[in-house]
């Protein structure tokens, strides 16, 4: 009997690109617009035509049962940006260490599996992690004999690759984290000018109505409803930051005063007054909002703890710390908790990283739930699987903002999820900018009660009791209607 032929490893065929979006782009509810252009002002400087579509729409998906908001790197660049600081660097690092052209390649080939464009200095650390693991895993082999020369030269040189690329990373983080650090100091130096020109002093209470009115655009939540949940990919602390410059309260996995712990425990702690007058019914407290941060964070590290095992906590380092402070560590690779852009989903399974990713797909995949993109590239497959799966609900809505199309994974992740009426979309240089968004676009930041009760009592009155609305110009008139 003749065995059949085994089959033969082809190569894998690419999925086709979806096609290309123009610069512009606007999907809010039944409202839809494509141009190459950007909406242009009325004669009072507003964009009006759009706001009346788009304000609303995403006032009514900020009344969902379950609102999540998802922030990458675009929310830090944006706000540097505005306050005239440095933007994050992500460029690549150079290893003078052996083999890192294979490294290099390394980083390269997964940037471009995941459709990254050119690596970045997230994909090199990932690199370098492959590659430690693998020695490590030759390292703790049995030792070879004495008289196995080969043996023993093989073993010395696994050692010696393995303490030069430990130094490397060390190297790499050490400048990235010096990165974060710069970003964070120039971001502070905006907010909090000491300077006595009018101009700084302007531009810092401008910085900081912009950070208020985009925060608190989400986070103003009726207490009745379920806290808001920001996740995050960024390993700067600008939403803590921000969050304590707005009063905002903050609730995450960490816990414990002097050494904040991180707990697997998913208990809903949340924070509760009780209204004069009333006894035994507690109200829930405003302006409580959950953190997690997906990728880890530039003050996480493993540290001893109480009982004398590693514990991953967060340390006392100030916002846009020098990078000679005290605790800023010293070998990051041992220590520092950041994570880089995943290739491989077992990665997402390592502690405390599996808990974190648990707790977003908990968040956004349930019904009625509406998740907020900005800043957000589409570029880590874990994140994006759980996207999808959260639109597999027909209640969910995703709402993504964004400067660009992201280097055509935008329009790639619409197309092959395929559910248009599930998808909100602000897309362009226009709808992303910050300062435009949050100043025409995005909600009132505010439980502003009274508007809805006045709009209740107008609604009452007979027709002839209502206040007399404006007639247009007929000049706008009929620029609208050309």
């Amino acid at each position: 009997m003749t065995t059949p032929p085994e089959p033969t490893a082809q190569a894998a065929t690419p999925a086709p690109a979806a096609p290309a979006w123009p610069k512009h782009v606007v999907r809010a509810g039944p409202h839809e617009r494509r141009s190459q252009d950007p909406p242009e002002p009325n004669s009072d400087g507003e964009f009006s035509s759009q706001r009346q579509h788009i304000e609303p729409w995403l006032s009514a998906l900020m009344q969902a049962e379950h609102v999540s908001l998802l922030l990458g790197s675009g929310f830090t660049t944006g706000v540097a940006r505005a306050g005239g600081a440095k933007a994050l660097d992500m460029s690549t690092a150079t290893f003078a260490a052996p083999y890192a052209n294979a490294v290099e390649r390394a980083a390269s080939t997964g940037a471009a599996r995941m459709q990254r464009g050119p690596a970045n200095i997230e994909d090199q650390i990932r690199a370098v992690s492959e590659l430690l693991g693998g020695l490590r895993v030759l390292r703790e082999a049995p030792p070879s004999p004495p008289n196995d020369v080969d043996g023993l030269a093989f073993e010395k040189r696994v050692r010696d690759l393995a303490s030069a690329w430990e130094g490397a990373l060390d190297g790499a983080l050490a400048r990235f984290l010096s990165s974060v650090l710069a970003t964070e100091q120039g971001i502070y130096e905006a907010l909090v000018a000491h300077a006595d020109t009018k101009e700084t002093r302007d531009r810092a209470n401008e910085l900081r109505r912009l950070l208020a009115g985009f925060l608190l655009a989400f986070a103003s939540r009726s207490p009745s409803r379920e806290r808001l949940h920001i996740f995050t990919t960024n390993y700067d602390r600008l939403i803590e930051f921000g969050s304590d410059l707005l009063g905002l309260r903050l609730v995450d996995r960490f816990v414990g005063t002097i050494a904040p712990t991180f707990r697997s425990s998913r208990l809903g702690v949340d924070l509760h007054y009780n209204p004069p007058g009333i006894r035994g019914e507690p109200r829930y407290l405003e302006g409580v909002v959950r953190l997690t941060k997906l990728h880890g964070s530039v003050d996480w590290q493993w540290q001893p703890g109480p009982s004398g095992q590693p514990e991953v906590q967060r340390i006392a380092l100030p916002f846009g710390a020098a990078p000679t402070h005290s605790a800023v560590p010293k070998r990051p690779g041992k220590s520092l908790m950041v994570y880089p852009n995943s290739a491989k989903d077992k990665e997402t399974l390592e502690y405390p990283y599996a808990e974190l990713f648990r707790d977003f797909a908990g968040a956004v995949c349930q019904p009625n739930a509406v998740l907020v993109t900005y800043g957000y590239g589409f570029g880590d497959d874990h994140v994006n699987r759980v996207i999808g799966d959260m639109l597999t609900i027909p209640s969910t809505h995703v709402a993504i903002i964004s400067y660009d199309d992201a280097g055509g994974r935008l329009p790639t992740f619409c197309d092959r999820i395929g559910r248009p009426e599930q998808i909100t979309l602000l897309v362009g240089s226009h709808f992303g900018d910050l300062t435009t968004l949050v100043a025409n676009y995005l909600p009132k930041p505010a439980i502003d009660k009274n508007t809805y009760r006045m709009a209740e009592i107008l609604g009452k009155r007979p027709e002839h009791l209502q206040p007399a609305r404006p007639t247009p110009e007929p000049q706008q008139e009929s620029k609208e209607e050309g």
